[in-house]
């Protein structure tokens, strides 16, 4: 069986980190064996993989700033770990998720002959200058990309064109079974809810700005970051206290979800958006702004609402149309459902995965 080790250098826990949990949760579907080698500042991020029953090997705490990472990337300690720890797997596959994995990653890859397989999450290591040459040292050495949405593909192979050939698209799944829909009684306000890091990429600020330019309608946020309290702030300031609840980071958001009418997407620039997947699963329809790869799944009138613009205004008349029939937007929700059920699932993710890390 392919032995595969995640390498993982992260703070966050985001759509990344809980699509790996069921990754490597399911060596029959991947016909692999996998294992994490996890450097991070976050003991919740440890605390999630293990609870998933992952074995990992953990670093032990390490810093994250520019500084770190440059060590951690050039330097010998890090990836000397690395290396053992991929020695100790007899790892075939070394399997990198995150930008602050990629050099490290692929550096102890080599000096044991593992393949490269790297799963582009974002278009983050692309876009950002600083980023750029790491992102292609690393792409020049990987045997396999995995991109979880066209949109994704199209913005590494426009860069890095030599990538073009060991490219494919394998869309984020999700567990369909975890996440069934669930009968229980919903609020008497229609109810929005937003799940996601809270940070400027995802453009919670956004969402709240068109929730005032749909009255009636309630949101409830669930996520943490360093934008909480100006997010907090802008609530205050829009007189919507009473319209607004922010939950936190919750390790399990079903019960959430299922309290609500509809999902929201309000991201700047996204990949793709497994929260999005996991509110269609729950037959939730997610009104979205048309960022990234959210229209490749979140289809109008189909599995969805798209705002027709990437501004508040048109999200906030998506959010009336949601708001405006129930009995229809419910109907958009189980089609969602059905498109998960047959696209998304996490069976079919995993199978595909087992592709790519089979021996060429």
């Amino acid at each position: 069986m392919t032995k595969v080790v995640h390498v993982v250098v992260a703070g966050e826990i985001g759509g990344a980190e809980r699509m790996l949990c069921d990754l490597a949760s399911r060596p029959k579907e991947t016909r692999a064996d996998h294992v994490i080698a996890l450097m991070t500042p976050n003991d919740g991020l440890l605390r999630l993989f293990e609870s998933a029953g992952l074995r990992v090997y953990d670093r032990g705490r390490v810093r994250d700033n520019p500084a770190a990472f440059l060590w951690r990337s050039l330097g010998p300690l890090d990836t000397r770990w690395l290396e053992h720890v991929l020695q100790r797997e007899r790892a075939t596959v070394a399997h990198l998720h995150t930008f602050a994995s990629q050099v490290i990653g692929t550096r102890a890859a080599l000096r044991v002959n593992a393949r490269v397989v790297r799963t582009e999450h974002s278009t983050r290591a692309y876009d950002h200058l600083s980023c750029w040459p790491f992102c292609r040292w690393s792409l020049r050495r990987t045997d396999a990309c995995v991109a979880v949405s066209e949109h994704v593909r199209r913005v590494a192979t426009a860069k890095a064109p030599w990538i073009a050939g060991k490219t494919r698209v394998i869309l984020n799944g999700v567990d369909t079974v975890r996440f069934l829909p669930r009968l229980v009684p919903l609020p008497e306000l229609f109810t929005f809810v937003l799940v996601g890091r809270l940070e400027r990429r995802k453009g919670v600020d956004l969402a709240i700005e068109a929730l005032s330019e749909a009255p009636g309608a309630h949101l409830e946020v669930v996520g943490d970051g360093h934008e909480r309290g100006s997010l907090e702030a802008l609530v205050r300031e829009r007189g919507m206290t009473g319209r607004v609840r922010f939950h936190g980071h919750l390790a399990d958001t079903r019960s959430v979800v299922a309290a609500s009418h509809a999902a929201l997407s309000s991201s700047r620039k996204e990949g793709l958006g497994l929260a999005n997947l996991e509110a269609m699963a729950m037959a939730r329809a997610v009104v979205a702004l048309p960022t990234g790869g959210v229209p490749e799944v979140v289809m109008d009138e189909k599995t969805g609402f798209i705002s027709r613009e990437t501004t508040v205004h048109s999200l906030a008349l998506r959010m009336r149309d949601a708001m405006s029939d129930r009995q229809r937007t419910a109907s958009i929700g189980e089609a969602a459902r059905a498109f998960v059920v047959e696209r998304c699932s996490i069976e079919r993710m995993c199978r595909a995965y087992g592709d790519v890390y089979a021996p060429p």
